[in-house]
Formats: structure tokens, sequence, C-alpha cells
């Protein structure tokens, strides 16, 4: 399934709107202002909250941890000390952890569970500023790609798009 995320433009806080391949919104990211640390609710349409994306403030190196119904789902942990690539790991419970590497400044990147590639991230063929596809592969959550997604573009380009004011 194809989804076309985009940062909002001078919101206050990090927010982005999420369509399908046909335009729909299917999920809105609601950026926290004015918090220590980022914080963002990932909702339905509706405004229903699907996930909770916290940062880890006092953690070595850039940490979140995605939070769905009160539970802990994943942590997502970008690697310190890579020579030529960032890469980014997604530790969910049991065998599953997933990675994420390649040109994350030009949105350029895969998700992979072991070998297998689950999602591309590319901003390729999008002009906007940061606006860009993810392909998920059939059969794997879309709200931990794409809530994961949102850390990876808050980790690497974190003053892109919104007006934001984290104390």
């Amino acid at each position: 399934m194809r989804y076309l995320l985009r940062q909002k433009m001078f919101a206050l806080g990090d927010d982005f709107t999420i369509r399908d391949a046909d335009g729909n919104e299917v999920f809105f990211v609601d950026g926290k202002a004015f918090t220590i640390g980022d914080k963002l609710s990932f909702q339905d349409p509706r405004g229903h909250e699907l996930a909770f994306i916290k940062e880890k403030v006092l953690a070595w190196g850039a940490t979140y941890e995605l939070w769905r119904q009160g539970q802990l789902f994943a942590v997502v942990k970008k690697k310190k000390f890579t020579l030529f690539h960032c890469q980014f790991f997604i530790d969910v419970p049991g065998p599953d952890d997933l990675t994420a590497q390649g040109n994350f400044s030009d949105h350029e990147y895969t998700f992979r569970r072991r070998e297998e590639e689950v999602a591309h991230v590319s901003k390729r063929w999008f002009t906007l500023t940061d606006t860009y596809g993810v392909d998920i592969a059939e059969g794997e959550d879309p709200v931990l790609i794409l809530a994961s997604t949102v850390v990876i573009d808050l980790c690497c380009h974190p003053d892109d798009g919104g007006v934001t004011a984290n104390f």
C-alpha cells in the first residue's frame, strides 16, 4: 500500500498528514508544542489516537518510544557511530525487529526485517517540501512503519516544516 506523508508547514509542533494512494486522509500526526522532548499523537481521521510517539530525553542518542493503548509496542533508535550511512533500529516484541537504512537526507531509504524489504520511503516523485511516498508491503503494520518514518524525519530533519518550541 502506498501512503503520502506530508509535514504541515507553519504548525505549532510537528504535524503530519498521511493520505492513501487515492488521496484520502487516513492518518494525522499531531505534534505537541511546548514539551520537553518530542511528543506526537498518531490519529485516525476522526481524531482517535492509534499510537503515541514519545522521545526519551535522557537516552544515549536519538531514541523514541511508540505506545499503543498504553502499552509500549516499539522503540526506534538511531544507531550511533556509523561511517558512511545512518541506520535506525526498530525494536518490537519478539523476533520481528526492523532496520531502516539508506539516504535519510534525501528521504530515500528502506525498512527491512532481516534481509526482506518491508517498506520503502522515497521523495523522488514529489517536489513539495517534506512530502514523500511510503510503500508498505502487504501484511505489514502501517502504524508501526509510518510512525517510525515520522521519527526518522524528526531525527534527520529537526528544523523542517513547522514552528517547534520544545523546551
